[in-house]
């Protein structure tokens, strides 16, 4: 007899993005080092006053670092990857019924904003100093190869 999945009747679940990302995640340990405190303070120009709301800038930037960290280069890619990727949900913040921005949005704030303000240089050099000043680089030439503890 064939068998057919039958829908769920259970409305809400006890569900945490933190219960399912091990401990020894890559994204657990980049998160550490990682401060946007003053992202939007220092984006602020960057957007008009009036109109609809934008996008987290946030948000877009620790997109920004799964991409670097994961080498992922296309924007699709990546806007699709957080979209589904439970680790990438909650480094970016995101429950599992937050919204991934659209690719387009996404790259014109990567070659708009974040390009004319040159923030994410600055946030990216910010992590390896502290990665420098715990003494965490591993030599081979990557800041960004994490030792284990």
């Amino acid at each position: 007899m064939m068998g057919s999945q039958a829908e769920p009747e259970q409305l809400f679940y006890d569900f945490r993005l933190d219960d399912h990302v091990p401990r020894n995640h890559l994204l657990r340990q980049t998160d550490v080092f990682v401060d946007l405190e003053s992202v939007r303070q220092e984006l602020k120009p960057f957007y008009s006053w009036i109109g609809r709301l934008s996008v987290d800038p946030e948000l877009m930037i620790r997109m920004l670092i799964i991409g670097y960290c994961y080498r992922i280069r296309s924007g699709r890619r990546l806007c699709e990857d957080v979209h589904l990727n439970l680790a990438f949900r909650w480094f970016c913040r995101l429950d599992l019924g937050g919204r991934v921005p659209d690719q387009s949005t996404f790259s014109k704030n990567r070659q708009g904003r974040f390009r004319e303000s040159d923030l994410f240089r600055r946030v990216s050099e910010g992590v390896v100093q502290r990665c420098i000043d715990l003494q965490l680089p591993n030599g081979s030439g990557n800041p960004f190869l994490i030792r284990s503890h």
